[in-house]
């Protein structure tokens, strides 16, 4: 597939939309005139528009008739309905990329009446800053070009995996729910900064640039989250001190929890 030929169309200008959009045009994947965004919101679709100098529409029927790629981004409770809307402008030529938590592509497919190609993909909001998490996995139709296509487009965006769509709703409890349990750990972080005594400008600082240098260390050397720990934490020092606290208020085990507390809820979002 020729990326400098596809017309891309988004339903759905939302968050994760806005965050795809800004992603693929700053890293030059395509120019803001390939693509067209849909939102119910006409107020959205100017700012929209007005931002990132795209084409807007307000008939998803339309855009999915004039885009020969669709990333669907709306939210999963109301995906049937807009994937029922659009069926009849789909056929074999439309490529659907999904976002959508929870939902199967043969679901979508089966919205589409089967006249389709779908692959689904679980970004995350870091595609904003182009340093997303982003799995995909292959779905009715799509072709091995089709999926090659589909990881230029969100390797943009950041990095990108290949998996079984069966382990997509884990994907989604860890690396699509994942920044917000970072961002509820960085503002503890700055919290306590500021109630040892920093002021909150200076903990904000030195909270944001600690969580960024541990995970680029983690990335770059390739050592274990568990070794590099290790070489932090000096006998009877501060570091073990403050482990200790955490551990004893299951730390570990409240975020693996959460992850699978947001797995499950992708798997019921997809019943």
């Amino acid at each position: 597939m020729d990326l400098k030929k596809v017309t891309i169309g988004i339903l759905g200008g939302g968050a994760m939309g806005e965050a795809i959009i800004r992603g693929i045009i700053k890293a030059k994947v395509f120019s803001p005139q390939q693509i067209t965004v849909s939102d119910v919101t006409a107020q959205r679709l100017k700012y929209l528009k007005d931002s990132y100098k795209i084409k807007t529409c307000s008939d998803n029927k339309k855009l999915v008739a004039d885009s020969s790629v669709i990333i669907i981004a709306v939210k999963p409770q109301v995906l049937p309905a807009v994937m029922k809307e659009c069926s009849a402008a789909s056929n074999k030529t439309k490529l659907f990329l999904s976002i959508a938590a929870g939902v199967k592509t043969d679901a979508i497919a089966a919205l589409l009446s089967g006249n389709c190609r779908v692959i689904r993909a679980m970004p995350n909001t870091a595609a904003r800053v182009l340093e997303s998490a982003t799995a995909l996995s292959s779905g009715p139709g799509a072709t091995s070009q089709d999926m090659a296509a589909a990881e230029k487009i969100f390797a943009a965006l950041g990095k990108t995996v290949l998996v079984d769509e069966k382990l997509m709703d884990a994907v989604t409890g860890l690396s699509g729910s994942g920044p917000a349990y970072v961002f509820l750990f960085l503002e503890a972080l700055i919290d306590a900064g500021v109630k040892v005594g920093l002021t909150r400008a200076v903990a904000a600082e030195l909270a944001a640039q600690t969580i960024y240098g541990a995970a680029t260390l983690v990335k770059e050397t390739q050592e274990s989250a568990t070794k590099l720990k290790e070489q932090v934490t000096s006998p009877g020092g501060t570091t073990i001190s403050g482990l200790h606290v955490l551990e004893k208020g299951g730390f570990k085990g409240l975020v693996m929890d959460a992850v699978e507390a947001a797995t499950q809820r992708s798997k019921e979002l997809g019943k």
